[in-house]
C-alpha cells in the first residue's frame, strides 16, 4: 500500500511525456500558444510546454503575482500552516522561458485566434488552453454574493477567503456552532468541505472544545464517507453533525449579517461562524466567451479536451466537464500534461496521443491521520472512463500507523505536485 501511494502521489510528472511523437520534438518549426490562467491547470501546462518543445513561444496570461493553492488551505484554517505555505510564485516558468502577461484576460475570439487583454493589447494564437478554474455562482444560493462573503466566507478559492475564516474561528466563544453548508456537485474539491470540518473540528478540540460544527449537504453522499464518518467516530465523537439533503440538509437562503442559513424545507439554523460554499461555474473568461453548456461548464472532446463549441481551444481543469475524472489539482495537472503533449503534436501536424490520466487526491483529519482515493483514467470511444481496479480508498479499521503514514504521504503529494505545476 504504501509503495503504490507513494507512485500515485508523483507518477503524474512524467505522464504524458512517453506519448509525444519522436518526430515532434526533432522538427524546428515554432508556434504560439497562450494559457490563460495560472493555476494547477495553467501553469502545469506551460511547464510541459516549455519541456516538450523548447521553441515554441509560451504565454502564461495571470493577473496575480503568487497563486495561493486550494490544496492544504484546510490546513491553513485549522491552524496547522500559514497562507505563505501554500502560496507560489511564477519565478520557475519565467527561468523555463515562459512569458508572463500579468493582466486579465477580457476576451477570446476563436475564429481569429487572439486573446485581448485588459487595456485592450490583443495577442495573436496558434493554440489556446484555457485553464481558468472556478468563479463563484453568487445567485445560487439568495441572499448570497460578495458583500456576504465578507460575513459568511466561502472560503472556496485559497487567498484572503481563507484567511478571513481562519480569524473568525479564532474570534469565535468557546460553545458557538460553525455551520458548514455544501452546494450539490459538482463542485470543485468533492472531499474539500469534509476535510475543512475535520480539522476545524481539531483545533475546536484543541482551543475551544464546547464548540460544534453542523454540515448541512446538498448532496446525499460525498467522497470517502465512511473514511470520514469512522474518522470523526474516533477522533470527534459527538462534535461533527452531518445533514443531507433528504434530511434537510440543502441551503437555499442566507443571512449573513445574523449568519443565519434556511434550508429547503424552512428550518432556520445560526452559527457563530458560517461557512457557505455556494455553487460554481466554470471561470469568467469561459463564460463569456461562450463556451459553457447550462451548467456553467465547458463540455470538451475527451481525446484532445478541445471545447466543444470551439476547436483548437483546449480547456483544462475545474472548468472542463471531465467526468469521472473529479474536479481536482491533480487532474488539472494531469490534464495539463496531456494536452501540452496534445498542442506540440497539432501544431507538427502530427496525430494526437493517446491520453491516459491519473488522479490522486489525500485529506488530512488531523495532524497524523490522512486518508485517500486514487483512479486512473482512459479514452473508451469518445469518453472518458475510469480503469477498473485501477484507483480504489484508503481501507477502512486501518491501524493508527497507517493513517499517519497517509498524512505524511499527503505533505508529500502537495510538495511533489506544487514543485511539478510551478517548476520549482
Amino acid at each position: 500500500m504504501t509503495t503504490r501511494r507513494s507512485f500515485l502521489s508523483l507518477a503524474g510528472a512524467g505522464l504524458a511525456l512517453p506519448w509525444l511523437p519522436r518526430p515532434a520534438r526533432a522538427q524546428a518549426k515554432a508556434g504560439r500558444v497562450i494559457i490563460i490562467g495560472g493555476g494547477f491547470g495553467g501553469a502545469t501546462a506551460a511547464h510541459y510546454l516549455r519541456r516538450y518543445d523548447p521553441q515554441l513561444e509560451v504565454t502564461l496570461v495571470e493577473p496575480a503575482a503568487n497563486f495561493v493553492t486550494c490544496p492544504f488551505s484546510n490546513a491553513v484554517i485549522g491552524g496547522l500552516r500559514d497562507l505563505a505555505s501554500i502560496t507560489h510564485g511564477y519565478g520557475g516558468l519565467e527561468r523555463m522561458g515562459v512569458r508572463m502577461a500579468r493582466l486579465a484576460a477580457e476576451a477570446v475570439d476563436p475564429a481569429g485566434r487572439t486573446v485581448r487583454l485588459a487595456g485592450g493589447e490583443t495577442l495573436p494564437y496558434d493554440r489556446l488552453i484555457l485553464a481558468p478554474g472556478i468563479d463563484i455562482r453568487w445567485n445560487g444560493v439568495e441572499g448570497y454574493g460578495p458583500e456576504a462573503a465578507e460575513r459568511a466566507p466561502h472560503a472556496w478559492k485559497g487567498g484572503p477567503q481563507t484567511a478571513l475564516l481562519r480569524r473568525q474561528l479564532e474570534a469565535m466563544e468557546d460553545g458557538g456552532t460553525v455551520i458548514i453548508a455544501v452546494p450539490a456537485s459538482p463542485f470543485r474539491c468533492p472531499p474539500g468541505p469534509y476535510e475543512r470540518a475535520s480539522l476545524i473540528a481539531h483545533f475546536l478540540k484543541t482551543s475551544k472544545a464546547k464548540s460544534k460544527i453542523l454540515i448541512l449537504d446538498s448532496n446525499e453522499e460525498f467522497s470517502k464517507q465512511k473514511l470520514f464518518m469512522q474518522a470523526w467516530e474516533a477522533l470527534y465523537p459527538g462534535m461533527i453533525e452531518w445533514v443531507p439533503a433528504s434530511q434537510d440538509g440543502k441551503v437555499v437562503r442566507v443571512d449573513a449579517a445574523s449568519l443565519t442559513v434556511e434550508t429547503e424545507f424552512g428550518t432556520k439554523h445560526k452559527a457563530a461562524v458560517l461557512n457557505l460554499i455556494p455553487p460554481q461555474t466554470a471561470g469568467r473568461i469561459a463564460v463569456d466567451s461562450g463556451l459553457t453548456n447550462e451548467a456553467g461548464w465547458v463540455p470538451v472532446t475527451a481525446r484532445t479536451f478541445e471545447a466543444a463549441k470551439a476547436p483548437g481551444v483546449h480547456v483544462v481543469g475545474d472548468a472542463a466537464v471531465a467526468s469521472p475524472m473529479p474536479k481536482s489539482a491533480f487532474c488539472a495537472n494531469a490534464q495539463a500534461k496531456v494536452v501540452a503533449a496534445t498542442v506540440v503534436a497539432a501544431l507538427r501536424g502530427l496525430p494526437a496521443p493517446e491520453p491516459s490520466w491519473a488522479n490522486t487526491c489525500y485529506s488530512l483529519l488531523a495532524p497524523d491521520y490522512g486518508i485517500s482515493v486514487a483512479g486512473v483514467y482512459r479514452l473508451e470511444g469518445d469518453a472518458v472512463k475510469a480503469v477498473e481496479g485501477a484507483g480504489g480508498v484508503s481501507p477502512l479499521d486501518a491501524p493508527p500507523a497507517f493513517r499517519r503514514e497517509e498524512a505524511k504521504f499527503a505533505v508529500g503529494w502537495y510538495q511533489a505536485i506544487t514543485q511539478d505545476t510551478f517548476a520549482g
